[in-house]
């Protein structure tokens, strides 16, 4: 059955040659609003890592790396990136970046296991960014005012993509909404994580999902997250637990909410420990990132990643990412779309 989603009678507002030169418009202009807000530097990242040393990010855990042999190390095997994650945080203490600053880069990466629909392909671009903090910002106050901050730079995005194409109108709120999953659970528990995104961001039109890894108290997580890089179990001095989220936003195009960001507060020793116990992936601790971290060797960071094609596809007001990013999709998606107003690309 398709998961396509088919807005009635939609048209894109921008053609072909608008539509690229929209997305090079939005990616000069965001990143660089990024790097000013969060004090950040360009960097150079790997397209893959040497598999066994713990850099890759697992995401949820089940998702397959593409690998591949090297013939000049033995065919010692390499993988393609799911993101930065781990690897950022090895840059920042390679670079001995001091707390305040950090790094982004540009992440490209497959995802083989990936369920193709309007939002999801086998190819994921995104900014990936890390910063140095201190042990004294590692609170959900700290996370709030740093996804203030990034959302202050999609607004912008928004006002320039509007003003330079008229036909686009803004719909994005002023300020964002925050939201533990615990209390999405409470006020909708008939429903799923995806109903309740999607309720909690039509009403609000933006929204900030806090502690996405830790079991609710259904007994059930909001959505996976891997133990090793954001911290989901540390409770804050608020008592609240989580120090990572989601970045959503309530899409009119699609009529659904969607995610823009997956950030948070990185594991110290400490909740790095308890989320491999919890996990029961205490194997880790000898893989070589694990062992860095363990040993004190890496700062303690906050950062994240944002997706580049899918917030163009949100600025351009398109309906599916295949509009703005070429990618392989199935023949029968492709006619689907065709016949439904979306031309891939």
């Amino acid at each position: 059955m398709s998961r396509l989603i088919k807005p009635a009678g939609y048209r894109p507002l921008l053609d072909c040659v608008q539509t690229e030169q929209g997305i090079k418009l939005i990616k000069e202009f965001f990143q660089q609003n990024l790097s000013t807000e969060l004090r950040l530097r360009r960097v150079t990242a790997p397209l893959f890592v040497l598999k066994g040393l713990g850099i890759n990010d697992d995401l949820n855990g089940v998702e397959r790396a593409v690998t591949f042999p090297i013939k000049e190390l033995g065919d010692a095997k390499a993988e393609v990136v799911h993101s930065l994650a781990k690897w950022k945080r090895m840059k920042l203490a390679e670079d001995h970046i001091p707390p305040g600053y950090g790094i982004y880069t540009d992440m490209n990466a497959i995802r083989a296991d990936e369920e193709l629909d309007n939002l999801h392909s086998l190819y994921v671009d995104q900014w990936d960014w890390e910063a140095v903090i201190t042990p004294g910002q590692r609170t959900q106050k700290a996370l709030r005012e740093t996804v203030s901050r990034i959302y202050g730079a999609i607004r912008r995005t928004e006002y320039l993509a509007c003003e330079w194409y008229p036909q686009l109108k803004p719909f994005l709120p002023e300020t964002i909404h925050f939201v533990h999953a615990e209390e999405l659970l409470q006020q909708y528990p008939s429903l799923s994580p995806k109903e309740r995104e999607d309720e909690v961001c039509r009403k609000y039109g933006a929204v900030f999902v806090i502690g996405i890894g830790s079991k609710l108290s259904n007994g059930e997580k909001h959505d996976g997250r891997a133990p090793d890089y954001d911290d989901w179990s540390t409770v804050d001095e608020n008592g609240s637990v989580g120090l990572n989220g989601d970045i959503l936003i309530w899409y009119p195009v699609l009529q659904r909410s969607i995610e823009l960001s997956s950030m948070g507060i990185r594991v110290d020793r400490d909740a790095l420990l308890r989320q491999l116990d919890t996990e029961g992936m205490n194997d880790r601790r000898s893989l070589y990132f694990h062992r860095q971290l363990l040993e004190g060797k890496l700062p303690l960071s906050i950062g994240g990643g944002i997706g580049q094609s899918r917030l163009c596809m949100v600025m351009l007001h398109k309906a599916h990412i295949g509009e703005i990013q070429a990618s392989i999709w199935p023949d029968s998606m492709r006619q689907e779309c065709r016949e439904a107003g979306m031309p891939l690309i």
